[in-house]
């Protein structure tokens, strides 16, 4: 019998695996290299929340959650976007725990989008929100924002809703940004919203490193466009919790009804004891992320000033733990294959810019959430591969 492969789902073809996971396991194997290629903090999970995780354990607890998520996580979630952010959600009908912001962006745009639908997508951006949209059988509308600072303006967005049609569903916001770590400006969402405002378009706000903002306080377009966001958020990146796998996923509670639909017949509820560790994290560690950041602060200033003296153009980071740089002129100037050489001859590993879409193309992705040891020595080795590759 033939393989039943070509039988699957037919827009499993225009998917590809990971750039950013097949270059890293490329990376990986090369004996002293330093890598700069996840998007994962390097610190280690509070140990306040570690303990909470435990005694969850030791008191049985278990069993299945309540498919939304505990109502006591739902309470604190709830609480730490109001207090931290002025974001209003009902926690018993607003918010539901997911399974990192992964499931949350999956319920989000799984639940909104029919075949045919369009998604506006400014990129360069997290591939996943184009992945997801294409296996919906929806079409990704890629919008190329490296001519105006990494962000969507108001007038690329009516532009390209002119040019769209009325099949738009949705505008898909990430910031701060992976991969360029640029935010925007109430001013520039208030501009966004009025935008969209009164239109049956859906803004699907990724706020998941909201609280890695260096320069500003964080601003959000729920604030202004509340009955039209699906907003999410999670502690992975500002508890330094990836691997514990929560997300925050809001909404009105009419739209949230039916995002949870989704959620439920996706992964039927997040792990309980994962749970007993948010709430710790969201009631007893609201500041846990300000050292980190502080951190990271430090390590983007560094990184700023020796990637320029090396040549590189960088969009400077308002947030998050990536640093967008343009590979100068005298080098490789095909991203894709400037990652492998530089992998291969300074052993060091970062990513190719083109892997985030449009506008990404020429540029190189620097994820430091790696120790300032490491750091100093990448930036030796990348000096001395410019010097080398430029005499």
């Amino acid at each position: 019998m033939e393989s039943l492969a070509k039988n699957m789902k037919k827009e499993l073809a225009l998917l590809q695996p990971s750039d950013i996971r097949s270059f890293d396991e490329f990376a990986s194997k090369i004996p002293g290299i330093i890598k700069f290629t996840m998007g994962e903090p390097d610190f280690n999970t509070p140990d306040h929340i570690k303990q909470a995780a435990i005694a969850s354990i030791e008191a049985n607890q278990t069993h299945y959650a309540h498919s939304n998520g505990d109502l006591h996580l739902r309470q604190a979630a709830a609480d730490f976007l109001a207090k931290k952010y002025q974001q209003q959600y009902d926690p018993a009908s607003e918010v539901i725990i997911t399974n990192g912001a992964t499931e949350a962006i999956y319920t989000a745009l799984t639940s909104i989008l029919n075949p045919g639908d369009k998604v506006i997508i400014p990129t360069p951006t997290f591939p996943l929100y184009i992945a997801i949209t294409i296996l919906n059988q929806a079409e990704p509308i890629l919008v190329d924002t490296s001519a105006t600072n990494f962000k969507l303006t108001a007038e690329q967005l009516k532009q390209t809703l002119a040019e769209q049609g009325d099949k738009v569903k949705a505008v898909v916001l990430n910031y701060p940004s992976n991969p360029t770590g640029v935010t925007y400006q109430q001013a520039e969402l208030d501009q966004l919203a009025a935008v969209l405002r009164g239109k049956p378009i859906f803004a699907i706000c990724d706020e998941i490193y909201s609280e890695l903002n260096y320069d500003q306080p964080h601003a959000s377009l729920a604030n202004v466009l509340r009955d039209q966001t699906i907003l999410i958020n999670g502690v992975s990146k500002s508890h330094a919790m990836t691997g514990w796998r929560i997300g925050i996923l809001c909404a009105p509670k009419e739209i949230t009804a039916e995002l949870s639909k989704v959620h439920q017949f996706t992964i039927t509820t997040t792990s309980t004891m994962t749970q007993a560790a948010a709430l710790e994290a969201l009631v007893n560690g609201q500041n846990d992320s300000h050292p980190m950041r502080a951190e990271y602060q430090r390590r983007r200033d560094y990184l700023i000033e020796k990637m320029n003296e090396c040549g590189f153009t960088c969009a400077k980071p308002q947030g998050a733990f990536y640093l967008f740089a343009k590979i100068p002129a005298g080098l490789i100037q095909d991203d894709k294959k400037f990652i492998y050489d530089l992998a291969e001859k300074a052993k060091v590993a970062v990513i190719s810019g083109s892997s985030f879409g449009p506008g990404g193309a020429g540029y190189i992705r620097i994820s430091y959430a790696a120790s300032m040891d490491d750091i100093k020595e990448a930036m030796r080795r990348v000096k001395k591969y410019v010097n080398d590759q430029t005499k």
